[in-house]
């Protein structure tokens, strides 16, 4: 079990397979990219698999989520979740994706046992989708989304950021093209995770700002915290259902005392949330042929160590010194 001095337990893994990406979301990077990790530095996909069947065998993970940077990019991506499907007991699996590459793989990840995709996608005009990730894709991604829905990778969850002056008169829109298409959306407030630490809390469009946009369109009524659980997002049903729409306020609204997350890099440091500022070394454990059993008690270690929050709020909030695209969403 992966518990915490506040009683809280780890039973979702992120795992990041990759630091690389194909866009350049002015929210994440800048234009010109990143010092990508060398690869010695990365996990293998040994490594990978065995520290997913440690957690699970060994420390009560239940659900696998594969993050990145983009892990559509990474060769071996199939052949993970083959063998992680075979797991016993078998974890749920997901990705989260920004869709480019998707309908060609979709049907392939759903035959090796991947349950279902997270889509990131901000914005329905191909012009504002140049400006906000600074590539031509947009309709790589919409076909991604429809081949995802096609294979049966579903719930298929759409995850939209608002920016001010860019999309931030598109949740309505968003909204009613996802009832249409049969997709869960879900808008998440933007977090201070781009490397250029341009990230302004008084800039950001906040929870209670799409709440409103939405209303002046439809219907929405709260699910409830019983139906929430641990989830990050605040689910309502869209025009009595049976549809609904989500909003992740990692910032105005956090829900940090029912986390339920640990998270693994692309070079093997857990991390107890997106803003630790330390990680634990597994990959040194690995390499030095540690036994599986002193893995899973570094692994326990760090997420004793795990903190109350964020504290996005609080003025000495120190934001991580890696991107989000080097320590997985």
């Amino acid at each position: 079990m992966l518990i915490d001095t506040y009683g809280r337990v780890a039973t979702d893994l992120r795992v990041s397979l990759t630091d690389r990406c194909n866009l350049r979301c002015t929210y994440c990077m800048p234009e010109e990219g990143l010092q990508w990790l060398a690869k010695p530095d990365l996990l293998n996909d040994d490594e990978i698999v065995r520290l997913i069947y440690i957690a699970v065998t060994s420390l009560g993970i239940e659900e696998v989520r594969f993050t990145g940077g983009e892990p559509l990019l990474r060769p071996g991506l199939v052949g993970i979740v083959e063998r992680v499907a075979a797991l016993e007991p078998r974890p749920q699996m997901s990705l989260t994706t920004n869709g480019i590459g998707l309908g060609r793989t979709a049907a392939a990840l759903k035959a090796a046992g991947l349950d279902r995709v997270n889509v990131s996608l901000d914005t329905l005009r191909p012009d504002v989708f140049k400006t906000l990730t600074r590539r031509d894709r947009h309709k790589d991604v919409i076909e991604g989304l429809h081949a995802a829905r096609d294979a049966g990778l579903t719930p298929v969850k759409v995850n939209s950021v608002l920016m001010p002056g860019l999309n931030d008169d598109e949740a309505p829109d968003l909204l009613a093209w996802a009832v249409e298409h049969d997709y869960e959306l879900r808008f998440i407030e933007q977090m201070p995770l781009d490397a250029q630490h341009g990230w302004k809390r008084d800039g950001m469009i906040t929870a209670g700002d799409i709440l409103t946009s939405l209303r002046t369109r439809f219907e929405l009524t709260p699910e409830g915290a019983e139906k929430r659980g641990s989830a990050p997002a605040e689910r309502w049903l869209v025009d009595g259902g049976p549809h609904v729409v989500g909003v992740i306020a990692s910032v105005t609204r956090p829900f940090c005392s029912a986390c339920d997350r640990t998270r693994l890099t692309a070079d093997g440091q857990v991390r107890t949330c997106l803003f630790a500022t330390e990680e634990t070394d597994l990959r040194a454990a690995l390499r030095s042929g540690a036994p599986d059993e002193e893995i899973a008690r570094i692994w326990r270690l760090a997420m004793w160590g795990k903190k109350a929050g964020a504290g996005l709020d609080d003025p000495s909030f120190v934001q991580p010194d890696r991107p989000m695209s080097a320590i997985g969403g």
